[in-house]
């Protein structure tokens, strides 16, 4: 996230009471589990680094099944990781979600976008449809919506960028996305 929000990075750390050398010594050591061939298999890896989860969840989406298990994070107590499953244990996705029980955010306009303020479904529902974009690496999404216009203009086509899941800032899209 600090490549998006080095700013907003610095000011999480500050309130975490985390130094720089801290957060790359976390991040080494994540990347290293992730990448390590002996790490354990599906949803091991992160038990062993975050502990059981707070909740797990049977999920459909689409016609596939699969279970969800979800972390707080401490410092979005309005936020879960969520780690989504195969039937066979296999992980699918993992990134950051609204709480169940906390109140989505329900932006109306592009403006109302603030980075780390929505989750990638939230954006999504908002602009329906959404058209969901290649992202820059594993961790990262992209959305292109057309917002409403504003009152004497025409309706513009954006992209949003997500890192883990959580809204990192969106822009003006250079040309319609292929549908």
């Amino acid at each position: 996230m600090a490549d998006h929000q080095p700013d907003l990075v610095a000011d999480a750390r500050a309130e975490l009471g985390v130094s720089t050398a801290d957060m790359r010594d976390a991040n080494r050591r994540w990347q290293a589990m992730a990448r390590s061939p002996r790490a354990r298999p599906g949803t091991g890896r992160y038990r062993s680094v975050l502990g059981p989860p707070e909740a797990t969840a049977p999920r459909r989406i689409g016609d596939l099944d699969c279970e969800a298990l979800l972390w707080p994070v401490p410092l979005w107590p309005d936020l879960r990781f969520e780690v989504l499953t195969a039937p066979n244990g296999a992980v699918w996705n993992e990134w950051l979600v609204r709480a169940p029980g906390h109140p989505s955010p329900k932006p109306t306009a592009t403006a109302q976008l603030r980075p780390w303020s929505c989750t990638v479904d939230e954006v999504a529902r908002a602009f329906a449809p959404a058209t969901p974009l290649e992202g820059s690496a594993p961790t990262r999404w992209r959305l292109a919506f057309t917002a409403p216009p504003e009152p004497g203009a025409p309706a513009r086509r954006h992209v949003a960028d997500f890192t883990w899941g959580l809204l990192q800032g969106v822009g003006e899209a250079a040309e319609a996305p292929p549908r």
